[in-house]
């Protein structure tokens, strides 16, 4: 084996290129658990994160999501072929911190925000961040609110929705959901719908958030349930129908909360996603 070079300690031969080549074809040579139990192969995770701190930084990241970048570029035969693998293993980072950084303010994949058509746009930004009101700007971004009941007009002040959500929470603890966890679901149902342009959008993004379903400790039944109640049926074929509309649409559009009761096959599926009561008030 040749010899570590000058000023590079035997424990930290993979600083130099030549150092992390051979160790990441020793690694690729070996089974799938070389990366999890190879000593030196941890040592040199550690090194990668100290390594790509402050660039990570730069653009608002972890250094740990630095580390998982190196990690993917490191695993490929094109960082183990190149002429200097480190050089091959920061462009690689650096482009996928730029690229999560854009996923970021786009509200978007990475995927999506590595390609041109996307990562062109400027991030979005609410009215309500603004010190300006509204009227200070373009014509055709006021909206005049339209002529309509009075649950239309108390919806375009704010009231009739925070009345709708409160209806909501109430309805779900009339039928078995304990009410900390029905507030605090319904209170991240929302926020989510304030981030995305749809509520087929918000539906399809909670239900793949398995970190926001474990935090509110619920699990893969009533989690789906309740977002399906709340939300509506994402189904095209049912989306013009009260099992499309959902719970908040409905009584945002003025339905009262003892219609919702009523209706049998919305009380039966909430019953059955309430979870059960471990001492929770």
């Amino acid at each position: 084996m040749p010899e570590a070079p000058e000023g590079v300690s035997a424990r930290a031969r993979f600083e130099s290129s030549e150092g992390l080549r051979e160790l990441l074809e020793r690694l690729a040579a070996q089974d799938h658990g070389a990366w999890r139990h190879d000593v030196e192969a941890a040592a040199l995770m550690g090194y990668v994160v100290r390594r790509y701190a402050k660039l990570a930084r730069k653009h608002g990241l972890d250094p740990w999501d630095a580390a998982a970048a190196a990690f993917d570029a490191m695993r490929s035969s094109a960082v183990r072929n190149a002429d200097d693998p480190w050089a091959v293993v920061t462009r690689a980072v650096q482009v996928t911190l730029i690229a999560e950084e854009r996923a970021n303010g786009l509200l978007c994949s990475v995927y999506q925000a590595r390609r041109p058509e996307f990562s062109s746009f400027h991030d979005p930004e609410r009215f309500s961040d603004r010190e300006n009101p509204l009227s200070d700007y373009h014509p055709a971004f006021r909206v005049e609110p339209l002529e309509g009941s009075q649950d239309d007009r108390a919806s375009a002040d704010g009231t009739g929705i925070g009345e709708a959500v409160e209806n909501a929470i109430a309805f779900l603890t009339l039928l078995g959901w304990p009410r900390t966890p029905a507030r605090t679901a319904m209170e991240y149902i929302c926020a989510r719908l304030s981030e995305v342009p749809s509520r087929a959008t918000a539906w399809e993004s909670l239900r793949r958030d398995v970190h926001g379903r474990t935090l509110l400790d619920l699990s893969s039944a009533s989690w789906n349930g309740l977002l399906r109640a709340v939300l509506g049926n994402p189904e095209p074929d049912v989306a013009r129908t009260t099992a499309g509309r959902g719970i908040l649409l409905r009584l945002l559009i003025g339905e009262p909360l003892r219609s919702l009761l009523t209706d049998d096959d919305l009380v039966l599926a909430v019953s059955v996603s309430a979870p059960a009561d471990r001492g929770r008030q």
